[in-house]
């Protein structure tokens, strides 16, 4: 059942759009985009008129680029940018799919997934989900499987954490020329709003030193860029095609973080929609704030365990939780599961793979490795 959301709207602003010096990087300086109106919607205000999804989904249709955002953890947020991709699909579009959640090496798996080539849970490890991204999965996991189902292209477009644990320990200056040759073409550090917003988010963490805010400053770039470059050099390899982005909310606020940057390496039309709650009330916010349903997840079953080291032939128990199921069953600290239902388990990423759809009151068989005795436990699994 299709859910109903609010889109507030307010007549539309200008958004100025900053210019200034780039990033010493050698980098070519090209001309901004010049600005663009925007409708604008300010939660907290009256708003003189009030939309559903259904309504506005036209006027998406007609730009070339839909940037959704979210807060990761909010499911809400993932079902509202789902219904932005049914609808844009329901009304003809040809577009890909661009995910801040996949990282650019691994966008092979995403496209043997999309052809049905690899399982879900195949893709999970392939794409080292667990790993690199490590929200849960079900939260997208209805975006995907849409996407599988219609053959939507879906796009990696976030670049490899390695690169940004680097340049988070020892910043742009501390990297290998092969590091710097990974960072995006262009980096763009003009935009001060940008720069204040990242400061106020960067204060938000406690115990983190002033000095430290540059590498903080410089890793945020080096995301918003890569992803930018990934959007611009997927329309431009492909000029009949149209893209939705998902990303969070702080990605694409203002358009500072992603769009901007798409629109300084290919002009596009484009618009921003975010979900309205935990956002500030500012004009060029956004050019459509949608109400999202408020919704959770199903609850997970639990063993009651902590993981610990990968051993040879499975990964250790490091804790049991006190009256849990995992103590109920007899597991013990030190126990080694080798097997879930039959399922082997070489890491934390094949429990997590494994117990994905278990819930509450579901039974599980677990294989254990108890010095030099093997034993079957059976567990029912509880809830959070």
């Amino acid at each position: 059942m299709p859910k109903y959301y609010t889109v507030l709207l307010l007549p539309a602003l200008w958004m100025l759009l900053l210019s200034g010096c780039r990033h010493d990087l050698n980098l070519a300086r090209e001309e901004s985009p010049p600005p663009r109106p925007l409708s604008v919607a300010v939660v907290g205000v009256q708003p003189q008129e009030e939309l559903t999804l259904a309504e506005i989904m036209p006027l998406l249709a007609q730009k070339r680029v839909v940037y959704v955002g979210e807060a990761h953890t909010r499911y809400g947020h993932h079902l509202l940018q789902l219904e932005i991709i049914k609808g844009l699909h329901a009304q003809g579009w040809d577009f890909a799919i661009g995910m801040e959640f996949f990282q650019q090496p691994y966008q092979w798996v995403l496209d043997a997934f999309v052809r049905g080539e690899l399982s879900e849970n195949e893709m999970l490890r392939q794409s080292q989900w667990y790993q690199r991204w490590q929200y849960d999965y079900r939260l997208y996991r209805p975006i995907l499987q849409f996407a599988r189902q219609h053959r939507i292209p879906v796009i990696a477009l976030n670049v490899p954490k390695e690169l940004t644990g680097k340049i988070s320990e020892k910043g742009y200056a501390g990297l290998s020329a092969e590091e710097r040759a990974r960072l995006p073409r262009e980096i763009d550090t003009s935009d001060e709003a940008y720069h204040r917003r990242l400061h106020a988010v960067f204060k938000q963490h406690s115990g983190r030193d002033e000095k430290d805010f540059e590498r903080f400053k410089e890793v945020q770039l080096t995301w918003d860029e890569g992803m930018a470059q990934t959007v611009a050099d997927y329309l431009q390899q492909h000029p009949d095609k149209k893209m939705v982005v998902l990303a969070g909310a702080g990605h694409l606020r203002y358009g500072s973080g992603i769009p901007n940057r798409v629109n300084r390496r290919i002009p596009v039309d484009y618009a921003i929609v975010l979900p309205s709650d935990k956002l500030e009330t500012a004009p060029g916010l956004a050019d459509y704030v949608v109400a999202p349903v408020d919704e959770k997840l199903p609850a997970k079953g639990l063993m009651g365990i902590l993981i610990g080291a990968h051993e040879k032939d499975g990964v250790a128990v490091s804790g049991v939780t006190e009256g849990s199921a995992a103590e109920k069953a007899g597991i013990r600290k030190g126990d080694v599961i080798l097997r879930i239902d039959e399922r082997q388990v070489a890491d934390l990423s094949d429990v997590r793979i494994n117990m994905l759809d278990k819930r509450p009151g579901d039974p599980l068989r677990l294989q254990i490795q108890r010095g030099q005795e093997r034993l079957e436990m059976n567990l029912v699994l509880e809830g959070e």
